[in-house]
């Protein structure tokens, strides 16, 4: 389980996030929406502990996520823009991850085919959606009990919009995985996500369960 207490998180005296409290239940799909520079990445950024909160605490399985490599190697987070080299291509990749994650390569490949993804092309000759595409495989193929997904859909065409869906219930279903995956339209979450939580002047102004939401 994720519960963030207080949390609170400025950048060069500008605040972002204000008080922050929030419970997200193992097993879940749930939707973090909000307007673009609501805060949307900077709160996923720290339930992964990418950043350290100003004060209050994002604690995953009763410990704080923060410096606990124990605790990250469970929470996988999948950026806008994922960092990758110059002349990496998803064959290499994976090698990148497996050194820090429990990987299953069959079910990467798998997706990458699913794609259409050359996998000795360098990535930065991709178009956007195919990067995204690449990240998308790696993700499923790491498996891991938390997935943040910043979002996660742009770029992508709607054949593999609806291959993403289905790998994703699937691995709800199979590993009982909690997903997070932000975007500004809440109907884009509507048939995968069954909690959300709005981010509105710096605070989840609201939360609850899709169903009574839509």
């Amino acid at each position: 389980m994720i519960k963030i207490q207080g949390l609170n998180k400025s950048f060069n005296d500008k605040e972002v996030l204000k008080n922050v409290d929030l419970t997200i239940k193992d097993g879940s799909v749930f939707g973090l929406v909000g307007i673009n520079g609501s805060g949307k990445s900077t709160l996923l950024r720290l339930i992964s502990g990418v950043y350290q909160a100003d004060s209050g605490e994002v604690i995953i399985d009763g410990e704080n996520v923060f410096e606990n490599e124990r605790i990250k190697r469970k929470v996988f987070f999948l950026p806008d823009e994922p960092y990758y080299n110059e002349n990496v291509t998803p064959y290499t990749l994976k090698d990148i991850y497996k050194a820090f994650y429990k990987f299953d390569e069959e079910y990467y490949f798998k997706y990458l085919e699913l794609f259409s993804i050359p996998t000795k092309k360098p990535i930065n000759k991709f178009s956007k959606g195919m990067k995204r595409q690449v990240f998308i495989a790696l993700a499923l193929a790491i498996k891991p009990k938390y997935l943040l997904l910043d979002e996660a859909f742009d770029g992508l065409d709607p054949l593999a919009r609806l291959t993403f869906k289905r790998a994703l219930i699937d691995m709800m279903e199979e590993k009982k995985t909690t997903i997070i995956i932000s975007s500004h339209s809440l109907r884009e979450l509507e048939d995968i996500c069954d909690s959300y939580g709005l981010l509105d002047n710096k605070n989840v102004s609201s939360s609850g369960m899709i169903s009574d939401a839509t």
